[in-house]
């Protein structure tokens, strides 16, 4: 009696088993396995563990490459205005070693003939080593080896969580696939709000050398020059962001600023130098970056903002030339000397 009674035990704890694994690996709401069955919408909220299985398994021809400042696009508006199917690849930070690992997962099986890849400056001198295993990333997601998916496919919080969130979203009418790892829906934007966060120096650091990142710099540059050759078939519309005032303000007191504006001008001049290559610069959008009321903090802006670069991107303003971008950084240069100057007097007194 009591051998039949393990036996029966041992078979009803595998069924079971069987059961939650193979309900994961069906609705699989990290699309590690497969794209969203019919039916289903793709339900996109964690960057960190779907954002690889959408690259390998969702159909497109066109990525929204990133940092967290372009996770409010919506996907359609890119694939409305360039007759693109289009996804995103984000990692918050935006360094390029990061974004690049991104880019080599899409191309493994897919063919693109549009990346939009905003270019953060930090990520010109950030690390170029890949963060994802160093932060603690799901690496099990992210690499090829069946045999450590039971992290994933036996976990209790996909099981009790994320899969029954994935469905209860399928089945809600509005929501919008477009949308995927918005954030934007659950922030307050204003004024007081981004000084309120921002941790201004009380006394201004000496300004670094211009060069002050120039070995870091040219290897960042090699890894976006690298994905441009490797890939002559697809048009790699690059574009810089506008962050507000706070944040000029910022690199001004911390010495980083003439480095800042350097790091670009090379990035540029680097990158124009291909014929599949556009690049867009929208960091001295004055009315946007002086109004605080567009941002949250130094850096995350209102999906207004958003909205207001994709449809100049679609409208081809802001490029930059082989024959403009030294003016146009300049520029730069010069309104962000107005910003630490005047424009930043109306929230600070010096």
């Amino acid at each position: 009696m009591e051998q039949k009674f393990i036996k029966s035990f041992f078979i009803r704890t595998l069924i079971l088993l069987g059961a939650l694994l193979a309900a994961v690996v069906i609705f699989d709401p990290f699309y590690h396995y497969h794209k969203p069955l019919p039916g289903l919408k793709a339900v996109l909220t964690d960057k960190e563990y779907q954002c690889v299985g959408t690259l390998r398994n969702f159909d497109y021809n066109a990525l929204i490459v990133g940092s967290s400042v372009c996770e409010n696009y919506n996907n359609g508006w890119f694939d409305e205005g360039f007759h693109c199917r289009t996804i995103k690849a984000i990692r918050s930070y935006g360094a390029t070693a990061d974004l690049c690992y991104l880019l080599d997962i899409a191309y493994e099986e897919h063919d693109l003939d549009y990346i939009f890849y905003n270019i953060d400056p930090s990520s010109l001198s950030a690390d170029t080593t890949p963060t994802y295993e160093s932060t603690g990333c799901p690496m099990y997601l992210y690499d090829k080896n069946p045999f450590n998916d039971y992290h994933y496919v036996l976990n209790k919080d996909v099981l009790m969580e994320k899969l029954p969130y994935m469905l209860a979203y399928s089945f809600i009418g509005h929501y919008d696939e477009g949308d995927s790892y918005n954030w934007a829906q659950w922030k307050y934007f204003g004024a007081d709000l981004a000084t309120g966060l921002y941790g201004r120096l009380p006394v201004i650091k000496e300004m670094q050398p211009e060069t002050a990142n120039e070995e870091t710099l040219k290897a960042n540059i090699a890894l976006l020059t690298k994905q441009v050759e490797a890939h002559p078939k697809t048009t790699f519309k690059f574009f810089f962001s506008p962050y507000s005032m706070l944040w000029w303000d910022n690199v001004y007191r911390t010495g980083e600023r003439d480095a800042v504006i350097y790091n670009e001008k090379q990035a540029i001049k680097a990158l124009l130098a291909y014929d599949n290559v556009e690049i867009y610069f929208y960091q001295d959008d004055k009315e946007t970056i002086n109004n605080l009321d567009n941002y949250m903090d130094m850096i995350h802006f209102s999906k207004d903002i958003n909205r207001q670069i994709y449809e100049k991107l679609a409208r081809g303003e802001g490029q930059l030339t082989l024959e403009n971008y030294e003016k146009r950084l300049d520029d730069m240069y010069a309104l962000s000397e107005e910003i630490v100057k005047t424009e930043i007097l109306r929230y600070y007194d010096n």
